[in-house]
């Protein structure tokens, strides 16, 4: 691997002796990793479902190793119906360290693609409020449509900056996590790009954007609040040195010990300014010491005061007309009532997280559930409801099978047949969800979304 040379002189300076077992991992092949979704699945059940040669990752417990020369789990159908989500294994630690509660309200500030933020949804159980943010349009597009697949009810997707959000979140959220822009030097085995754009320049930057966020951040929390801090990077510019820098600056925040094992180590308190050796509680992953990419995460509790947040209530929810028209689809499509608070815009109608604030002046791409649309007299659902349902949930449901192409003709959005005249139907693939369909005559017209179909 072509590496920047001021790259390897840095690391050999910082590693010494031990730069050797460093560079000699470059020899290998990235590890690739997925998740299990709690939400969909028990790892008991996955143990008996799985259709993968996998390898438990040792230290989180919902991840699994998988040889892409071997498995190919993202074009597997369990793939579309949010049974997993395919993630670097060392990226896994850092939602782990948060562990938010079914209870909490939980900020992920720069969370793009949606890896750690659907990990965050599963410790909450679908519970709480969950507010995933992204700066970038397009990629907050990406974390949107990741939210959906995973059939996650409790999150707002945001696209918004730092420094707006804390002008209306101050002193907020119970927890919040900064996985922050950073120069990627922990991914350069699995992102070529990253070699290319590194640079000390880079590095600097970098460093400099992650103190403001962390500003941005603190300010969100509240009194008692823990903050969790990751990067994929081996920079002690943007690892030891931005939390020492952060904790200068706000002496109420107060570094916890993050446990070590493994093949977790700890920061090095000698790559900080002051030698602060508390910044050892910090988190190194190591691709000599585990397997997996780079990574440093820090974990910080406010122990300063916040103001009380004192924010508006959800706004506008349906009107009487368009009410009826849901409840009536609700009688006639599923089991379980769903209860609101409802969130209605541009005659799209969302369920939204029982605490939810009113999002008047920001750039909201999902306000929660996105339960469907208002058509002439009728309710249409929404790909994302289908995936938050379970099969018990469905009152008419279309059984696919791995036996048959009949789920691959309706990833494909082809029309399949049936010997029904049900209406709107659950269609599942060995229990879970894929889609819609509407039932008319013997006939199962595909809703499946044309962006995600497979050809």
């Amino acid at each position: 691997m072509n590496l920047p040379e001021q790259f390897k002189l840095k690391m050999e300076n910082l590693l010494q002796e031990k730069a050797n077992d460093f560079f000699q991992t470059y020899e290998n092949s990235k590890a690739s990793g997925l998740r299990i979704n709690p939400l969909k699945v028990t790892m008991e059940d996955w143990s008996s479902l799985s259709p993968f040669n996998l390898v438990r990752v040792p230290f989180v417990e919902t991840g699994f190793y998988f040889d892409p020369e071997i498995d190919q789990p993202g074009k597997h159908p369990y793939h579309a119906a949010g049974l997993y989500y395919i993630q670097e294994p060392s990226a896994m630690v850092v939602a782990d360290v948060l562990r938010p509660s079914s209870d909490d309200t939980v900020l992920d500030l720069c969370a793009a693609p949606g890896g750690k933020t659907t990990q965050l949804a599963g410790f909450m159980q679908n519970k709480g409020l969950l507010v995933a943010n992204e700066i970038n349009p397009k990629r907050a597009k990406a974390l949107s449509e990741n939210v959906e697949r995973m059939g996650i009810k409790n999150t707002v997707v945001l696209n918004e900056t730092p420094d707006r959000l804390a002008q209306r979140f101050e002193g907020y959220f119970d927890k919040i996590l900064v996985d922050a822009p950073c120069s990627g030097e922990g991914m350069f085995r699995k992102d070529e790009e990253a070699i290319a754009f590194w640079s000390e320049a880079h590095v600097e930057h970098c460093a400099n954007q992650q103190r403001s966020i962390l500003k941005s951040a603190y300010t969100m929390l509240k009194e008692g609040g823990i903050l969790v801090y990751s990067t994929c990077t081996f920079s002690p510019e943007e690892n030891e040195q931005s939390i020492e820098d952060f904790l200068s600056a706000y002496p109420d925040m107060e570094l916890l010990p993050i446990e070590h094992k493994h093949g977790l180590t700890s920061g090095n308190p000698e790559w900080s300014k002051t030698k602060n050796r508390d910044l050892e509680k910090t988190a190194r992953l190591w691709p000599q010491h585990l397997v997996g990419e780079g990574h440093f995460v820090a974990k910080l509790r406010k122990n300063g005061q916040s103001p009380i947040p004192r924010l508006k209530p959800i706004g506008k929810g349906p009107s009487k007309n368009e009410l009826r028209d849901f409840i009536q689809f609700c009688e006639d499509t599923i089991n379980t009532p769903i209860s609101g608070p409802f969130f209605s815009f541009k005659q799209q109608l969302f369920s939204v997280p029982e605490t939810c604030f009113d999002f008047a002046g920001l750039k909201v791409v999902r306000p929660g559930l996105h339960l469907g649309e208002f058509k002439k007299n009728r309710f249409e659902p929404n790909h994302s409801l289908a995936l938050a349902l379970t099969e018990t949930e469905a009152r008419h449901t279309y059984s696919l099978s791995l036996d048959t192409d009949c789920w691959q003709r309706f990833l494909r959005g082809e029309t399949l047949s049936s010997n029904g005249d049900r209406g709107w139907i659950l269609l599942t693939l060995n229990g879970f969800p894929l889609g819609w369909g509407k039932e008319s005559k013997g006939t199962i017209k595909n809703f499946y979304p044309k962006g995600l179909r497979i050809f």
